[in-house]
């Protein structure tokens, strides 16, 4: 029979509380992160309002696909759903995309359950009228959407239970 591993860290076990706690910060954190960051981009857009009227080349769709941005199936849950903002949000950056034609180009790359979503959402009002939305108010509903509260519990309860086997504490990471 082999011995048995004594560990020779002096470092007291995490308990369930402290865990939960661990979660709640983190969580807050992300939250107040993305808050500001959505303050941020609202004021950024505000002052670039002024600028845009300076800069005389508009951003076309096919420059705005060039930079390859990220399709959104509707299936890729929460944290897909950010990745999907984020790069999107990027290219705008990159091809100085005007608010305009934000909703207009990133509903391109919606598809499946996505674009089924969009649809139905832009058949009553009619697409013209769809696309005069504001990029935020379009976060708004597809996190609303995509994001609801119960698969954000759903993921919390997964890290709650998350467990680290051995000294693989880079994969627990990993994960979340």
């Amino acid at each position: 029979m082999a011995p048995k591993r004594t560990s020779t860290s002096e470092t007291p076990a995490m308990t369930q509380a402290t865990i939960k706690k661990l979660v709640a910060d983190s969580v807050a954190t992300a939250l107040e992160a993305q808050a500001a960051t959505m303050a941020n981009t609202d004021n950024t857009n505000r002052n670039a309002k002024q600028r845009e009227t300076l800069v005389a080349k508009k951003c076309s769709y096919k420059e705005f696909m060039s930079f390859q941005p990220l399709n959104f199936k509707g299936t890729e849950g929460a944290v897909g759903l950010i990745r999907w903002f984020e790069r999107a949000e990027s290219v705008f950056s990159r091809t100085n995309c005007t608010k305009d034609c934000k909703v207009k180009f990133a509903t391109g790359t919606l598809t499946d359950d996505a674009l089924s979503w969009w649809n139905s959402f832009a058949q009553p009002i009619g697409i013209e009228e769809a696309y005069k939305i504001t990029w935020s108010e379009m976060k708004r509903l597809l996190t609303k959407k995509y994001c609801p509260r119960t698969e954000v519990k759903k993921m919390e309860d997964e890290f709650y239970s998350l467990t680290v086997k051995g000294n693989d504490l880079k994969t627990y990471v990993r994960r979340f």
